[in-house]
């Protein structure tokens, strides 16, 4: 009799799970072999749900099928720290932690994160960046050239902002260009961008915008705002904020005065402009 009801007990879970499971993970029919054909996540949308979650910095570094059908697996990197991230067919659902293979107990989330620490640093070519109409922050004369790409409703920005305006009361062999990137997830970045470069004080407004002051709709057409955002593209930068080092060395997410001074000296130019 015990046994009985251990397994009506043990069926009734069984079936109710199939039930009550969410559209990501289907027990019967769906996908067979290549779920890509029937299901995609792009950069975009995955950038657009870390938004949602209140992680608008975190960048995508790379997403793929998990060892779950059902899930993609979406590396990120958030201020300097990496991560990975489970995203359900329905785009619905995030879901953090490891994932472990039976017969093996191997830690495939491990093996994923170890893999992404063994990359080598990313370096850019600077002679595709331009320095016009940039914003300045310090003296052009200075050795050490950082280029930052930043969005003004981005609130990690305005954090390294203050950051770098700390490096600047110290040192004056630093000088920062300042790339206005807005991100589409945040809807008034894009005319943001446009008024602080249309303004004869772009420095200035974008330091009050960045403490929470009103500014003013644009009265102009900023191209530059839209060539910020393809050269973003083009050098694969599609977070904020993001440094490019006078070597061009790319690093992203907040950091502190020193941190930032450490980074710039030990990464100078390594041709002479």
């Amino acid at each position: 009799m015990k046994q009985l009801i251990v397994l009506i007990s043990v069926s009734s879970i069984f079936f109710a799970v199939l039930l009550l499971r969410a559209p990501d993970v289907l027990p019967f029919g769906g996908c067979e072999e290549d779920c890509q054909k029937c299901h995609s996540l792009d950069q975009q949308e995955a950038q657009a749900i870390l938004s949602k979650m209140k992680a608008p910095s975190a960048r995508i570094l790379g997403i793929r099928m998990s060892p779950i059908r059902g899930l993609w697996e979406v590396a990120v990197e958030d201020r300097g720290n990496r991560g990975i991230l489970y995203v359900g067919f329905s785009k619905k659902y995030v879901i953090g932690g490891s994932i472990f293979e039976v017969d093996t107990a191997a830690n495939k989330t491990r093996e994923t994160l170890d893999g992404m620490n063994k990359q080598p640093d990313r370096y850019v070519d600077l002679s595709k960046i331009s320095l016009d109409g940039s914003i300045v922050m310090g003296d052009k004369e200075a050795p050490y050239r950082v280029i930052v790409f930043t969005d003004p409703d981005c609130p990690f920005c305005g954090k390294l902002h203050a950051e770098l305006k700390k490096i600047l009361s110290e040192r004056k062999d630093i000088v920062f260009y300042l790339k206005l990137m807005p991100l589409k997830f945040h809807p008034d970045a894009y005319w943001k961008s446009q008024s602080i470069l249309c303004s004869p004080g772009p420095l200035r407004l974008l330091e009050e915008n960045f403490e929470k002051i009103p500014i003013p709709k644009p009265d102009c057409d900023a191209k530059t705002v839209d060539e910020n955002v393809k050269l973003g593209g083009e050098l694969g930068i599609t977070g904020t904020p993001t440094l490019v080092l006078p070597d061009g060395l790319v690093v992203t997410g907040v950091k502190d005065a020193p941190a930032v001074t450490d980074l710039v000296i030990k990464h100078p130019r390594r041709n002479a402009s």
